[in-house]
């Protein structure tokens, strides 16, 4: 029995699970915001909020812990430079986990995973992005004009010879290479 083994498995292997853990940590960093099921939104919550404990610490030690956990060096800079700073006042509670219903494929449950102090971030509607798009340009048609073929030169006397008609299963000899 699993009495008390508070790790969520996700379905996956140590390895694996860590490696999906710092990665949607680092897309959240990177993003400010990530669509992912609720399941793995849950899972991701308390890595990202050590994270940004860490980031308030801002030592040396706090940043080599939080790259060996994201392998991302991108992603802790962004943590400690900017993330970290803006969450001072907090003690806790980092991120915000937002249900959206159920995905049509298979029904899995989804939800937003943001970050708390983050700036609004406001979807374009679909109207919007209809009349950004381009018109295709219209080519100028080619005119197409049938060449008269061109008188044949000396052929050769292979050449003069009639070809013989070969069916699909027929195999060629080696003679007639």
């Amino acid at each position: 029995m699993r009495h008390q083994k508070k790790t969520v498995r996700l379905g996956r292997k140590a390895e694996h699970r860590k490696a999906l853990l710092a990665n949607q940590v680092c897309n959240l960093i990177e993003h400010q915001r990530i669509k992912t099921t609720l399941a793995k939104a849950k899972a991701v919550r308390p890595l990202a909020e050590k994270m940004v404990t860490l980031g308030k610490n801002g030592s040396i030690h706090a940043r080599r812990t939080a790259f060996s956990a994201l392998r991302h060096k991108d992603a802790v800079k962004k943590l400690f430079d900017e993330i970290a700073p803006r969450s001072t006042e907090r003690n806790g509670g980092y991120t915000r986990i937002v249900r959206l219903g159920q995905r049509k494929s298979d029904s899995a449950s989804m939800a937003f995973i943001e970050w708390v102090d983050a700036a609004v971030v406001e979807e374009k509607p679909a109207e919007e992005k209809k009349t950004k798009r381009k018109e295709p340009e219209e080519k100028p048609k080619k005119e197409t004009k049938r060449e008269e073929p061109k008188a044949k030169e000396k052929e050769s006397p292979a050449a003069e010879e009639p070809k013989k008609k070969r069916r699909w299963f027929t195999r060629k000899s080696e003679g007639e290479k």
